[in-house]
């Protein structure tokens, strides 16, 4: 049998992390949350997950700075961006990330991408 793949999300809101937990254990990935950006690559070292979720806008540390610092450690390690506001598109630091998906309620978007990296990332 396969391995679940393992994703890490990475973002301050508590009930953010807990739908991207519940909707993407539903779709069959391990799920593992953190509300502080600045443990990230630590739970990146403890876990080696196969992709990372990261909100843009943390108190702690941008989620474009946390970006950066996986891109240094991580190079293959895919990573989407998630945030509330589509104006960070122009950003030019974010086109280091796999992907970018503006949050809302429904997944559908998100879960299509994670698919795609994963048949992508055979």
């Amino acid at each position: 049998m396969e391995e679940k793949k393992k994703i890490l999300a990475v973002d301050d809101e508590e009930d953010i992390r807990f739908i991207l937990k519940e909707e993407l254990t539903d779709e069959g990935y391990d799920v593992y949350t953190l509300g502080d950006p600045t443990q990230a690559l630590d739970k990146i070292e403890e876990i080696k997950p196969d992709l990372v979720l990261v909100d843009i806008k943390m108190p702690q540390m941008s989620g474009i700075e946390l970006l950066g610092k996986i891109r240094d450690k991580y190079y293959d390690l895919p990573v989407i961006l998630l945030t509330a506001y589509s104006s960070f598109k122009r950003d030019i630091a974010s086109a280091a990330s796999d992907h970018y998906v503006v949050k809302s309620g429904d997944l559908t978007e998100l879960k299509n991408r994670i698919e795609r990296i994963f048949k992508v990332k055979v």
